[in-house]
């Protein structure tokens, strides 16, 4: 049971946890929505990214989603897991090198896209795991 009660705003659990400030849920959600969707870097590739940001991140809602699918793999799925492997491990540490091994696969924008869904996903799973939001049946 999440530590507050819902608000009657928003879809989702979540949501509803962040609708006690129904502006804040709305533009949370919408840079979620933009983020998540196809841009310089693919949904499936940050969906990974999510799943394993949500593997260490602590959320259970989050989680419940599933593990990174390690068969859905490709060379920039992998390299971008890699890095947010790293990223959990060093947050402000980060070395060069890593950004070094980014360049030699994506683009100065397409590493901009990444580290924004990492920094934006880990705010979204911290928000769920201090709320203790737990995963609903239906949504796993």
């Amino acid at each position: 049971m999440a530590r507050i009660i819902e608000s009657k705003f928003g879809k989702t659990p979540f949501q509803r946890l962040l609708g006690h400030n129904e502006k804040v849920m709305e533009e949370w959600s919408n840079l979620g929505e933009v983020l998540e969707k196809d841009g310089l870097l693919s949904s499936e590739l940050k969906e990974q990214v999510r799943r394993t940001l949500a593997q260490s991140n602590g959320c259970e809602y989050c989680k419940a989603k599933g593990a990174p699918e390690i068969d859905k793999f490709n060379e920039k799925i992998s390299i971008a897991v890699g890095f947010t492997e790293v990223f959990l491990k060093q947050k402000e540490d980060i070395p060069n090198s890593s950004f070094e091994i980014l360049k030699k696969y994506f683009t100065e924008k397409e590493i901009s896209e990444l580290c924004a869904f990492i920094s934006f996903t880990t705010a979204s799973q911290y928000f769920g795991a201090m709320m203790k939001l737990e995963a609903e049946n239906n949504t796993i």
